[in-house]
């Protein structure tokens, strides 16, 4: 690998199974994309990441194995995640009521109610996401 800059660090998911699995999905190429709470950025006060941006998509070793670059960046309402998207997050769901079922699942763990801060935390159709498009560019293992 040659020298470059530190990247900023690709996050799926917390270290564990589930960002195994995730990480897996993105370097066999079924994962292209991925959503998060805008609560999230909120609460970090971070800025969502532009277009173009590259990443250093992490495993749950903290190691950097792929670099990623960001091609598509919305934020829309939970309530209207598509087909397309679905599928394109590569983790097997054949319906958005499955998706949705399964990040709820996350969205509503102790992990992330502790992230943000708020132990009661819940999802709604007006709950906004964003929606992060991307392609890997290089692996590193």
């Amino acid at each position: 690998m040659e020298n470059r800059e530190p990247l900023k660090p690709f996050l799926l998911a917390f270290p564990g199974p589930l960002r195994d699995r995730l990480v897996a999905a993105v370097l066999s190429g079924a994962k292209v994309s991925t959503s998060g709470l805008l609560a999230e950025y909120e609460v970090e006060k971070e800025d969502l990441p532009p277009v173009g941006e590259r990443s250093a998509l992490i495993d749950s070793d903290g190691r950097e194995v792929a670099v990623v670059e960001l091609t598509e960046v919305r934020v829309l309402p939970l309530g209207s995640v598509d087909e397309r998207h679905v599928r394109d997050e590569g983790e097997g769901h054949t319906s958005v009521a499955e998706w949705r079922a399964g990040h709820e699942v996350f969205w509503h763990g102790e992990e992330m109610r502790e992230a943000l801060g708020d132990p009661l935390f819940t999802v709604d159709d007006g709950t906004m996401i964003v929606a992060e498009r991307f392609r890997v560019v290089e692996r590193l293992v």
